[in-house]
Parts: structure tokens; C-alpha cells; sequence
């Protein structure tokens, strides 16, 4: 019980999602399609830690 509120909700926001027309940053998508510097605040725009040996690394390759 109590369910129909929050699924209507979850509803419209899904159709607002699907149906509305956000403008588009083209700038911001060829900086991350280009692997250009991001905003985030990553050291060389890395996102992982390589750095450190994996225990399981012996067994991907």
C-alpha cells in the first residue's frame, strides 16, 4: 500500500528524462571524446591508481 504516489512519481520523472531536450555542452562532450584535461580534479587526468602491484594480476594475462 502506499506504492501508486511514488511509482506516479518515478513516472514523470522517468517521461521528463525521456521526452525533454537538455542543450548540449559540445564542448564538454569533444574534451571526453578527445580524452582531453577534466574538471574533476584528477592527477593527469587519470581516473585509476595503477601504480600499486595487484595480487591477481598473474592471472588476467
Amino acid at each position: 500500500m502506499g506504492r501508486g504516489r511514488a511509482k506516479a512519481k518515478q513516472t514523470k520523472v522517468a517521461r521528463e528524462l525521456k521526452y525533454s531536450s537538455q542543450p548540449t555542452d559540445f564542448a564538454a562532450l569533444q574534451r571526453e571524446l578527445s580524452g582531453g584535461k577534466s574538471d574533476e580534479g584528477h592527477e593527469n587526468g587519470d581516473r585509476f591508481d595503477d601504480s600499486s602491484e595487484d595480487e591477481y594480476d598473474d592471472y588476467r594475462r
